[in-house]
């Protein structure tokens, strides 16, 4: 009996042995694929560590740690990368922009993001007009501002604008609210001294009555662009491909798409066709936008929420929700003073969240001001009473005007929210519409110490600029392009880079997979030029990658770093 018993023990025993043994023996020869060594590895992770090196296998990280500790998860096939004492960071991830909808006419775009001389402005638009055949158009849309050249802060007149492109029209987007062109652009829009103003619009005109090339309001932005001509769904394409290879190169390695006024299937193609070739080098996650402006559209999609099925894609490519704009005349503007949401309109707005409410589905929205920020959370919270809405992360974006009496009610509600840093170039207009009250416009501060989930994010291409670091810099500084100071409600760069990175993971579903540099995350990571934590905080919006990675994939590199 006691034989026969410890028989059994010892067989017991041998068999812990060989189970424990086999994953000892397979960690002992597991070897990273790549490791990056001698540097300074911000994992930004829930301690905030900073490590020597880090190990890669596949598209996630192997490990973080000292340079002896990862030097040991080296294989003979191994690719190692000395650092030499450059900073790494997780690849910084974009909370709300519309990218899909940008890649349309980015092949005959110039992009003035963070251009700060107005000679230089002129410049890259004559060098793009010399590239170009004649009568392509020439088009900067958006993402800057007259406040950030330093050197002359006028508009651009028809007379400059023929000089340099002759032979093309030219559309200067400011915004959404006006459009510098060109006598050639003039003509291509159909635009002399007899046409009448565009509905929402105005074509100003000098004393003779003939135009000056320079269209003001959204209705005259809505004409211009609808006037660009459609391109190419295989150049639609190319132009994505080309679009998420610039923003590598800012360092964007995942971002949420927000669709867009006009926005229709059509721009989804795009990513789609590169998503399904195993092309994208950025993550893109979207929300659903639709366009409702009256009941009757409203009818028409309440049957197309209840058919949704978000999260059907996968980690480079999927729906994440409904939004941003719910019912498009309640679309508030910042550069607005004040809003005022009528009961009407209130009605189909409720009836759109409701119905995202019951499938159980995430909801964006976007509010900027006062009375729409409390309306929209008086209809929330008596949503939340009929079918409640904790865990499925519905967000504000942009919130300029929450106030603190508005914390408890986000809170209660499990509401998660976007700031975006649109001051970036409209801080001046910002302080035209609202004086001192803009220095808090949006309150970076107050919502970081609230402890509600947040995140950072541009709103990039119209009204922001793309550069993530563009926006880290603003939100340490409080400075836009140009110098001005906006922003009083600043935060550090620890609080910023956590923001636009771990934070937004959450706000993309991904917590698990994005957002830091640990263990079983993506290898999604920047080589810096300079080290983000102690460069003047005045620099931070000037610095660069030099290699950007994801998921274990080198998408763009600056220069060759050193091997060992």
């Amino acid at each position: 009996m006691h034989v026969t018993l410890f028989r059994i023990i010892r067989i017991c025993w041998s068999l812990a042995v060989i189970v424990i043994a086999v994953p000892v023996h397979a960690a002992a020869t597991e070897h990273a694929d790549v490791i990056f060594h001698n540097g300074k590895i911000v994992t930004v992770d829930d301690y905030f560590t900073v490590a020597q090196a880090v190990a890669i296998k596949g598209e996630r990280v192997m490990a973080t740690g000292r340079n002896g500790e990862i030097a040991k998860l080296a294989g003979s096939g191994t690719r190692k990368i000395d650092l030499k004492g450059r900073t790494v960071i997780p690849g910084l991830i974009d909370n709300h922009a519309h990218f899909m909808r940008a890649a349309e006419y980015w092949h005959q775009e110039i992009r003035l993001d963070g251009v700060t001389s107005r000679k230089q402005a002129l410049e890259m638009i004559a060098r793009k007009a010399q590239e170009s055949k004649p009568g392509e158009w020439v088009l900067a849309l958006g993402g800057w501002s007259i406040e950030q050249f330093g050197d002359d802060r006028r508009g651009f007149t028809k007379a400059e604008l023929d000089a340099v492109a002759p032979n093309n029209p030219v559309a200067l987007q400011l915004i959404y609210f006006r459009i510098y062109t060109n006598t050639v652009g003039l003509k291509a829009l159909g635009i002399d001294a007899n046409t009448p103003n565009p509905p929402g619009g105005t074509i100003a005109k000098d004393a003779n009555g003939q135009p000056t090339g320079v269209l003001n309001g959204g209705g005259a932005v809505r004409v211009t662009l609808s006037k660009l001509g459609e391109v190419a769904m295989e150049k639609m394409t190319a132009n994505a491909r080309v679009l998420l290879r610039d923003l590598n190169g800012m360092g964007i390695t995942a971002y949420q798409d927000q669709g867009g006024r006009s926005f229709t299937p059509r721009y989804f193609e795009p990513i789609r066709t590169l998503w399904e070739n195993r092309e994208l080098t950025v993550r893109v996650f979207y929300n659903v936008w639709q366009e409702p402006e009256s009941p009757k559209d409203v009818d028409g999609i309440l049957p197309k929420i209840k058919e949704m099925k978000p999260f059907q894609g996968d980690n480079w490519f999927d729906n994440t929700g409904y939004g941003e704009t719910v019912y498009f005349p309640l679309h508030d503007n910042t550069l607005v003073a004040k809003t005022q949401p009528s009961a009407e309109n209130m009605v189909q707005w409720r009836r759109i969240a409701q119905a995202v409410a019951d499938k159980g589905m995430h909801l964006n929205v976007h509010t900027q001001l006062r009375g729409s920020i409390e309306r929209f959370l008086t209809e929330i919270e008596d949503i939340n009473k009929v079918k409640p809405i904790k865990g499925l992360r519905w967000t504000f974006s942009h919130v300029d005007q929450l106030e603190p009496q508005d914390l408890d009610r986000l809170r209660r509600l499990g509401m998660y929210v976007q700031l975006h840093s649109r001051p970036t170039i409209q801080g001046v207009l910002f302080h035209n519409v609202y004086g001192d009250k803009a220095y808090d416009m949006p309150p970076l501060r107050m919502v970081q110490d609230s402890g509600i989930p947040w995140g950072l994010g541009s709103d990039a291409t119209a009204v922001t600029p793309s550069n993530p670091f563009y926006t880290l810099g603003w939100a340490v500084t409080g400075r836009m392009l140009g110098g001005f100071k906006v922003l009083k409600q600043t935060i550090t760069r620890e609080e910023a880079l956590i923001a636009h990175t771990r934070s937004n993971a959450y706000l993309l579903f991904q917590e698990g997979n994005l957002g830091s540099l640990q263990k079983g995350k993506y290898a999604d990571l920047l080589v810096l030029d300079r080290d983000y934590l102690t460069v003047p905080a005045d620099q931070i919006k000037d610095l660069k990658p030099l290699l950007t990675m994801v998921g274990g994939k080198i998408v763009y590199e600056a220069k060759k770093a050193g091997k060992s």
